[in-house]
């Protein structure tokens, strides 16, 4: 769960990856997306891009670190950076995501501001639009997201909303559930990037690293149900991923320990469940994202631990990779 913290480029395939002659006039770049939290900027990337690269879920705050996903075109590749929502923060967990956000707007060709057509303009999205107002050099795009959530009544008024909120390069309502628009927002983004060869191999869907995707999984999993208050509290490390000695051809079989953190015994317990039933069926959830990842059986084995405070503390944020 740790992030790199660095360039939207870190951990390219290099100038010129694709395998692919490049197309006179051909566009790469970044493009990051960013918003209060829960505004659909990860469901937003996994549609883009047109698979799973980042975990959702209906809680704030479920992106913690920098994701990048891959479009490839013909006539463009285009690296959408994932990023936490920006929010005042609260913890000390809260700040260093906010300067993570920070850096990465520094950094990227163009900036999809993501609003939700079913919340009206708030505190949350003037304090986005101020920072943003900072970054005169770098075009913004207005995203509506969850158009598909209110009739065009609402949305219309909801796109004047935005228009008056800030001064965007381009508005495009979308709706990653349906894929409205989605083709006209990737059209939008790309228009905005630099004439450039791609940037990774074709093919190429995410450099997020394994071990930071299986302990992105199980806490997707570990997030669903749960009481508001728990999802700022958890957070998941992947501990090791061994193969079970022993094992025949063909039946190969991966053991994988991962270890879940909360601040509270009272937390753990809800992580758990009764007689362990509620660890056990996220365990199951968890399990079948991770054997698509691995392409193998896998047995996991989950842990729970308190750590307490830890949001607030500096050396367990770096023990958990904050």
């Amino acid at each position: 769960m740790s992030s790199d913290g660095g360039s939207p480029a870190a951990g390219t395939g290099g100038t010129g990856a694709g395998t692919r002659p490049v197309e006179r006039g051909f566009r790469s770049g970044f493009a990051c997306l960013v918003g209060r939290p829960n505004a659909g900027k990860s469901t937003l990337t996994n549609a883009l891009v047109g698979d799973k690269v980042a975990i959702t879920s209906s809680r704030p705050q479920t992106t913690r670190h920098t994701i990048r996903g891959i479009v490839h075109r013909d006539d463009a590749q285009l690296v959408l950076v994932d990023t936490p929502g920006l929010h005042r923060p609260r913890t000390l967990l809260g700040e260093r995501l906010n300067d993570l956000v920070r850096q990465t707007l520094l950094e990227v060709d163009v900036i999809g501001f993501c609003l939700p057509a079913d919340q009206r303009i708030g505190p949350g999205d003037r304090f986005i639009a101020a920072e943003l107002a900072e970054l005169r050099r770098t075009p913004v795009v207005a995203v509506v997201t969850k158009a598909d959530t209110v009739d065009r009544a609402r949305l219309a008024e909801h796109l004047l909303a935005v228009a008056r909120l800030l001064d965007a390069a381009d508005v495009v309502p979308v709706s990653a559930v349906d894929g409205y628009q989605v083709d006209v927002l990737a059209d939008v983004l790309v228009s905005h990037l630099p004439p450039g060869p791609p940037l990774y191999p074709e093919g190429e869907l995410t450099d997020e690293p394994e071990h930071l995707m299986i302990a992105e999984l199980v806490r997707e999993a570990a997030l669903e149900g749960v009481r508001d208050e728990l999802p700022h509290s958890l957070a998941v490390v992947l501990d090791e991923v061994v193969a079970r000695p022993g094992r025949p051809d063909g039946r190969e079989l991966l053991d994988v320990r991962v270890n879940l953190y909360v601040e509270r015994e009272s937390q753990k317990a809800i992580v758990i469940g009764r007689g362990g039933s509620r660890l056990k069926d996220v365990g199951t959830r968890a399990r079948q994202g991770i054997e698509a990842l691995l392409g193998t059986r896998v047995h996991l084995d989950l842990r729970v631990k308190v750590a307490k405070d830890w949001q607030r503390d500096p050396r367990q944020l770096r023990k958990l990779g904050f």
